[in-house]
């Protein structure tokens, strides 16, 4: 018990600290296995795995994700402009693999059992298998960094996804030298962590003072 609380808390969002290294298969095959046992709403499990080794393909989604820091960066200003600057947002080249998770909600179709009420439980049970794969490489020692400054539809052709198949996350897969003990975005100061005391709410939900950065 106490060893899952730990690799919980030592997870991280990792963009600079990829040896680029290569996963060994029966480690990869491990974290895969745990993102397929993850729970998925009626059973349906729509996700699947696309994974990108190739250079040329990995350097097309880099220039795509420097062009869209671009474009978040132009509606910062003054100091959160200067401190966007100095983060490092993705780790695609220096990392061994990119791993795109997809998901498909035509998968289980058309009565997916626990999904009439609500659309979005498909999209969940994908989050769900990303976490999965997140913590089983955390205790593997393998860092992941969770990209998402790109376009839905850029990604999708990039990896030749299929009409109606949503790319929901590329990560980044490897080895690292290290991991962080604080997340890159609360040393740098774009946000503080919020305690958890904020987010408790006892029977209803309960407005509280505004967070402050």
């Amino acid at each position: 018990m106490e060893a899952f609380y730990d690799v919980v808390q030592r997870r991280r969002d990792v963009r600079g600290e990829f040896t680029g290294e290569p996963i060994p298969p029966d480690v990869l095959d491990r974290i895969l296995g745990a993102a397929h046992a993850a729970p998925s709403v009626g059973l349906s499990q729509p996700w699947d795995f696309v994974l990108v080794e190739d250079g040329g393909t990995r350097a097309a989604f880099r220039d795509h994700v420097l062009a869209e820091r671009e474009v978040f960066a132009e509606t910062l200003n003054g100091e959160r402009g200067g401190t966007f600057s100095k983060l490092k947002i993705e780790g695609i080249l220096e990392a061994s693999l990119g791993i795109v998770v997809t998901y498909d909600p035509s998968r289980g179709s058309p009565a997916v059992l626990g999904r009439h009420a609500i659309a979005d439980a498909g999209l969940y049970s994908v989050c769900l298998a990303i976490q999965n794969l997140w913590l089983a490489a955390t205790s593997e020692g393998l860092g992941v960094g969770w990209v998402s400054f790109y376009r839905e539809p850029f990604l999708a052709e990039l990896v030749g996804l299929p009409d109606g198949i949503r790319p929901v996350a590329w990560l980044c897969v490897g080895p690292v030298t290290q991991l962080a003990t604080v997340p890159d975005l609360e040393r740098h100061g774009w946000r503080r962590r919020r305690p958890l005391a904020e987010a408790i709410h006892r029977e209803k939900y309960v407005v509280k003072p505004a967070e402050t950065n």
